[in-house]
Formats: C-alpha cells, structure tokens, sequence
C-alpha cells in the first residue's frame, strides 16, 4: 500500500512552511499541486527537485485514477493546493476519500491555514466556530444560505471574491443585524489587510472593491445577543445611577434581579459613574 501525504503550504509569506512538510516535498515520489506554476514556487525557493503534476477540480477524477495505480505501486505521493490546507475549499476530496477505500494510508501534514489565521486575528470567539466555505453565486441559493445561518449561535468564517465583498456584507448585516465582524485580506502577504467593525461599517469600508484573497469573521448570534444584553444592561446602570442611585445598591439590586456576581456589577457601576 502507499501513503498519500495531504500536505499544508504557505498562504503567502513562503517563510510559512514546516520543516516536517519540506522533507515529505522533498521525499515525495509524485507531488500533486491544484496549480504548478505556484508550487513550483515554493519548491525552488527551497531547493527542492519534484516536478509538480497539476490536480485541480476540472481533472481531478481522472488524475485519481493515476494517481490509485501509483499508489498502489506502494508510492509516496504529497498533495498540495494553491496555499493553506488542501480540501479546505479546494479540491483533493475525492482523491482523499478514494485512496481510504482502497486501503493505503493518509497522512496529513499540518501547517498554513487561512480560515484560522483570520479566526484568530479577528478578536471574535474561537472557542466553537463554522466554517462555510464560499456563499452560492446565486442570490436565491445565497439568500436561503444565510437564513440558515443566521441563527447558528457560534462564530462563522467563511471565503469570498473581492469584487462581491461589500454587497456579501450588506446582505450579511440584512440578514443577520449589524454584529461585528473581521474582513482579513491577503493575509501574510505584503498587502495584508485586517479590518474590524459592524458588518454596516465594513460593507461602506469595502464599497469599492478590494483585492485578494479574503477571509470574512463573522460574529455568531449568540455573541450577538449577549452584546445587547450587555449594552442593555450598561444603559440601565446609567439611567439608575443618573436617579441617584449608589454604585453600591444598584450592585445589590441588579445581582438579586440578575443573578450575576455583585462584584462585577459593582465594578460596571463604578465604570460608568466615573465616565
């Protein structure tokens, strides 16, 4: 049986490659790249021989028929994508699925990842999050899409065009009210671009387009209905603290009311009166 190494590349800075994914390139007795032009980019920059063969979505079913026999020849083969992990909105899934079924072992090799990097930068929950890959093109399809998700309570990330950037945005602030949000664009690359507000705000930041690659955070409901909650709660300890209420009672109150801690609501209380 052979070993089809599933392995992650840089999403830009080429600096951003494991040493463990270099040796299996290296090692590799057939590389399999969505576009060879680019990997072989990253090969040369690190001196490496392989002869990239191209594996994309218009060729990939009869590409994994070649690539089953070479395998089973008991070969190691790598997959990469254009940049980040391969599957993740690109193709290699069913090469992936069918070398399972005949038996040979997947190896993935961990690195690069565009979704996590925005993830992490966007200052959004990462504790549980949805990745949805690109929206459908159509408006109908799209539309049905995001009432689905409107609702769902974790953070959502997902990949779209810049040249439908900003109307994506608007629809999204239509669909799902003015939550924040995170656009990262070309991310470690020398234009990178990280910019953060309501999704409102970013639709008017982006209504001229943009360009690159781009990764869109978006705020789940749950994160949404808690912002509310809390700036609900902040107007209603302005308005007692205003009717002359102490810091101290209203800390009292609002715990027997609320059942959150007296001392965080304290600590709010005194926030706000000394603003």
């Amino acid at each position: 049986m052979g070993t089809l190494y599933v392995v992650a590349t840089p999403i830009g800075n080429l600096e951003d490659v494991t040493a463990r994914a270099l040796a299996v390139l290296r090692e590799a007795e057939l590389v399999l790249a969505e576009d060879t032009r680019r990997t072989r980019v990253l090969l040369e920059r690190h001196a490496i021989p392989a002869r990239p063969v191209s594996l994309h979505a218009h060729n990939e079913a009869a590409r994994t028929q070649q690539v089953l026999a070479a395998l089973g020849e008991g070969r190691a083969v790598a997959l990469v994508s254009d940049a980040g992990t391969p599957l993740v909105s690109d193709p290699g899934e069913r090469l992936v699925a069918r070398a399972i079924a005949d038996g040979h072992r997947v190896v993935p090799v961990p690195g690069p990842s565009a979704l996590l990097a925005a993830l992490v930068a966007s200052g959004l929950p990462a504790e549980a999050f949805t990745f949805v890959g690109f929206l459908p093109r159509r408006a109908g399809p799209r539309a049905r899409r995001l009432a689905e998700l409107a609702g769902r309570p974790e953070t959502l990330v997902l990949y779209e065009s810049p040249r439908r950037l900003s109307a994506v945005l608007a629809e999204l602030a239509a669909a799902f009210g003015e939550r924040r949000a995170c656009v990262a664009r070309e991310l470690t690359k020398l234009h990178e671009e990280i910019v953060r507000g309501t999704l409102g705000e970013l639709a008017a930041r982006f209504a001229d387009g943009a360009r690159g690659e781009v990764t869109v955070v978006v705020a789940g409901a749950a994160a949404a209905q808690q912002a509310a909650s809390d700036d609900a709660l902040r107007e209603r300890v302005r308005s007692a603290l205003a009717a002359g209420l102490s810091a101290r009672d209203l800390a009292a109150q609002l715990a027997r009311e609320t059942g959150a801690p007296r001392r965080s609501l304290y600590a709010l209380a005194l926030e706000e009166s000394g603003r």
